[in-house]
């Protein structure tokens, strides 16, 4: 059942200090560094040498540490980012690099990424960007896009400074505001130095380890032997946990009225990888611990892969309480889209396949768990804590007083780790066993087991006017929920009120269905359907703009929607419509493109490699649809004088940790460099709800302002002056200016409160929107953003590749909080765009690892231009509008326009590998020849 090897003892020079281990010497590099010898700076998230997370220099030389037995170690020098940074200049050049120029987000794969530019800089210390690319190749990045990481290197030995859209503004008393302002990442400091600690750094070193029983079919029956024999054969096991042992409900989601996941499945299987048992014992034993001889055994059963197999007569349902496999749908309907049709001066349509998409996180799902007295605490990366507690609370059967979350730093979530994992497990664990227990997941097990983006089967019709304004638009979409419901309601009920796009339409029809299958639960991805919605969409108009001889960027414009226009739910908006703007930013680009594309292929042979511009525009609605969105952020003062700002909106990587900070240091009116920042952790800070639907700057930033104010006002209350005074918070005391006249507030005279503060504000904030109604009319969101994006890029017609040239990317964000921040957050949803349009296709059963499953690498990111647009938003602190989901939106249809501009091919089926490219290539010739 376990393997038990021989141990040697091994010397070696690590960040200069010699250190002895005893270990088998096939043991992994990685795991003897982070497991015996405390760096956990070096992060592992694949252990397959696919991700480049753990590279260290071994002799100087760049490698994956879980990829080298420790046995070559002997007598060697590894070095590690930690070492690196206390000793040698050139690494602190390089992490002040990365600082000013925002070349870390999440942080995760930051250890891996410098270590390895380290290795080039030391050699070549001028780099050119090629260079950079060909040196950290090896290195995967899901969160920047890699450009800033590129212009940290290539600037690391000279000190170029950042390029960045700066909008820095002055307030109204001639000092300087920090919003609007380049602020470097304020919880940077941990991450370039190796010191940031995720879900896999934080457990004691005597929890015990747990692992996960999986099934290994799409669906079977199973059942189990002698578990009780199995523990006790098995020396160093302490126990194994199934569904009987859990003490309240044995199932959870992220939507209460859906909850139907079972922490273990119970008799049937509905997925592999599907969690049926776990087992726990001390990490030597585990580590050695061969599953495959768990007493369980299988029956496969009959499964259903897609919808259409999930509808097909006699299929298995899923769900008594779910005909048809039928989970829920959506529906938006506005005018007489029939009528409307018959009337059109010209009309198109089409039907467009997504796939699933991977998050493909670097950081797998980790945490730990232990009982202290008769409370749970739960340490794990995570998106949403509050929502983590409420469904541990049902799990375990406690009372929400009882469970603690405090999460770690998230090495990425793009929506997944909204979702519970891990933490029912660990919970069940600590709780039985009174010892802290911990997991990490394999890449295996995160990727078989933890949700997808939604794949999508969509119909499109669209008719238009002779003048080229849209006139009817209908749309079907089916998209594939998987076994259980995770966001799959969310999915269905914000495609139909964004699949037009942002565009006024009077006639208008949009039908959304999430058809349960046998596949992992489809989930929460940057953009919860939007993106795949966008791609019928604007393709389309492309088409469509084409058969009334138009210019797409004209066309697009002379349907785009204004302040006052109303949409397709038949909300208006009085201030804040920045579509026209973000298309009109693009005018310049799009005409310079144009003419040298044209004259490029004008030059090249016929049948060869071909060039051309696709463009895309796009709309997010920020927050819950139609329903309550709430967000508390609490503040506090010391009698010392320290200011505290209780943030418990999660950083995944996209700044609320710098973002909302800036909000309250100029609502208070103090710099930012005097806020001490408390995360979140359920226990001390309060919810500022899930980091999702990129709600964190417009929903928890508004919640920050009030806060803000708040504080402020009591203090001007106290020393009886003005909303102009002007204050100073120092060591015991506030010292306050109005007209010259000085005025001080002792703060040690002052109570102090339970919290430990003599000043403390609460405040909340809820996006004012309204249910809709039975066709869908309503007020669904309070703000949408608006961004508009073309690429520019180049296809060898023979061969079916493509190669992206250049992403302009105009993106209305209300308020450019951070514009450091803003470029950040497009260059990274424009990679995972270009992923899903490319080369990303995540097949249940076949791709479980980062090397058969393809993310974009250094090597094929375009040089992107940000073009940050700013109307103001009505609702929004300081006019500030969400950002992170809306920069994938359109990059999938620009670079599909862009792909047909430059062939004529259509693409209907993403991702748009190179098989596939070709096939549409030779269709669109055959139709030429054989029309």
């Amino acid at each position: 059942m376990s393997a038990v090897l021989s141990q040697e003892l091994l010397t070696f020079r690590l960040n200069q200090e010699e250190v002895t281990v005893a270990a088998p010497p096939f043991t992994r590099l990685s795991e003897v560094l982070r497991e015996e010898l405390g760096a956990k700076d070096v992060k592992v998230g694949c252990n397959a040498g696919d991700c480049g997370a753990c590279t260290v220099l071994v002799e100087g030389e760049a490698v994956c540490a879980c990829m080298v037995p420790v046995g070559r170690l002997q007598g060697r020098d590894v070095e590690t980012l930690a070492g690196l940074v206390r000793q040698d200049p050139l690494a602190d050049k390089l992490k002040q690099a990365f600082l000013a120029h925002g070349a870390a987000q999440c942080g995760i794969c930051t250890p891996g990424v410098m270590v390895a530019a380290l290795a080039l800089l030391r050699v070549e210390p001028r780099p050119s960007e090629e260079q950079v690319k060909d040196a950290l190749g090896g290195v995967l990045c899901r969160c920047t896009g890699y450009l800033k990481i590129i212009q940290a290197v290539c600037s690391a030995t000279d000190a170029r400074p950042a390029k960045t859209q700066a909008l820095t503004r002055s307030a109204p008393d001639g000092g300087q505001t920090v919003v609007g302002a380049v602020v470097p990442r304020l919880d940077g400091q941990a991450k370039v130095s190796g010191l940031e600690l995720f879900g896999d750094d934080v457990a004691p070193a005597d929890a015990l380890v747990l692992k996960v029983v999986r099934a290994p079919h799409h669906r079977a029956r199973f059942c189990f032997g002698d578990l009780d024999a199995y523990v006790k054969a098995t020396p160093g096991l302490a126990l194994v946990l199934t569904a009987k042992d859990i003490p309240g409900k044995n199932h959870f989601s992220v939507i209460p009225a859906f909850s139907d996941q079972p922490v273990f499945a119970e008799l049937e299987t509905r997925f592999k990888g599907e969690a049926v048992a776990a087992v726990v014992g001390d990490a030597a034993t585990m580590a050695g611990l061969d599953l495959s001889a768990f007493p369980v055994t299988w029956e496969a059963l009959p499964h259903a892969l897609t919808p259409g197999e999930a509808e097909a007569p006699g299929a298995a349902q899923l769900h008594a309480d779910r005909p048809g496999n039928l989970m829920t749908g959506g529906f938006v309907q506005k005018g007489d889209v029939a009528q409307a049709l018959a009337a059109a001066a010209a009309v198109v349509e089409g039907s467009y396949t997504t796939s699933f998409v991977e998050h493909a996180y670097i950081e797998p799902e980790a945490g730990f768990a232990r009982r202290v007295g008769d409370r749970l605490e739960i340490h794990a990366c995570t998106q949403a804590p509050y929502m983590d507690r409420d469904e541990i609370v049902k799990i375990m059967d406690l009372d929400p007083a009882q469970v603690r979350i405090v999460p770690t730093a998230t090495g990425g979530g793009f929506g997944s780790k909204l979702d519970i994992s891990l933490q029912p497990f660990v919970a069940l664990a600590a709780w039985m066993l009174k010892r802290p227990v911990r997991v990490t997941y394999s890449r295996t097990d995160s990727m078989t087991s933890t949700t997808k983006r939604h794949p999508a089967e969509i119909t499109l019709k669209i008719g238009a006017d002779e003048s080229g304004r849209v006139t009817a638009f209908d749309f079907l979409g089916t998209f594939n929920t998987g076994a259980y419901s995770s966001w799959g309601p969310t999915v269905a009920n914000r495609v139909p009120v964004h699949a037009s796009g942002p565009y006024a339409i009077e006639n208008y029809r949009a039908r959304s269905r999430a058809i349960h299958t046998n596949c992992a639960p489809s989930g929460a991805f940057r953009g919860f359907g939007v993106p795949q919605s966008a791609v019928a969409q604007e393709c389309l108009f492309d088409q469509l703009a084409d058969k009334l001889g138009l210019d797409r960027l004209d066309f697009r414009l002379r349907n785009a929607l204004h302040n006052g226009v109303p949409t397709v739910t038949g909300q208006v908006f009085e201030k804040g419509v920045g579509i026209t703007a973000c298309f009109e930013a693009l005018r310049p680009h799009w005409r310079r493109a144009l003419a040298a594309t044209a004259a490029w292929n004008q030059q090249q042979p016929t049948g060869g490699l071909r060039r051309g511009v696709g463009l895309a525009g796009g709309w997010y609605g920020c927050g819950n649809t139609s329903l309550p969105n709430p967000a508390t952020i609490k503040s506090g003062i010391t009698a010392k004088g320290q200011v505290r700002l209780h943030q418990g909106a999660t950083d995944i990587g996209q700044g609320a940790n710098t973002v909302i900070p800036q909000i309250f240091a100029d609502a208070l009116g103090i710099p930012l460099a005097q806020i001490e920042l408390v995360g979140g952790d359920t226990d001390i800070t309060p919810d500022a709800g899930k980091t999702s639907a990129s709600r964190q700057t417009f929903v928890s930033g508004n919640a920050a302002r009030l806060s803000g104010a708040a504080l402020r006002a009591e203090i001007l209350r106290l020393a009886n002056l003005s909303a102009d005074a002007k204050l100073k918070i120092a060591a015991g005391a506030i010292h306050l200016e109005e007209q010259g006249v000085s005025h001080r507030i002792a703060l040690d005279q002052l109570e102090v409160n339970p919290d430990g503060y003599v000043l403390m504000a609460v405040e909340s904030y809820d996006p004012p929107t309204q249910p809709l109604d039975e066709n869908g009319q309503g007020v669904p969101y309070a703000v949408f953003g608006y961004a508009a994006h073309m690429m520019e890029l180049e296809v060898d017609q023979t061969l079916g590749t493509v190669k992206l040239l250049k992403l302009t990317a105009a993106h209305d964000v209300g308020r450019a909080i951070n514009p450091q921040l803003v470029e950040g957050q497009v260059e990274g949803g424009a990679a995972q765009g270009i992923g899903m349009a490319l080369m990303e296709e995540f097949l249940p059963g076949r791709t479980e690892n980062l090397h058969d499953y393809l993310i974009p690498t250094f090597g094929d990111m375009p040089p992107v231009e940000t073009l940050i647009i700013e109307e103001e938003d009505a609702h929004g602190p300081y006019g500030a509008k969400g950002l992170g989901e809306h920069v994938l939106i359109p990059t999938a249809p620009a670079i599909l326009n862009a792909i047909r501009h430059a062939t004529g091919a259509e693409i209907s089926r993403l991702p748009a590998m190179p098989d596939r490219v070709r096939a549409a290539i030779l269709a669109q010739n055959k139709h030429r020849v054989e029309p």
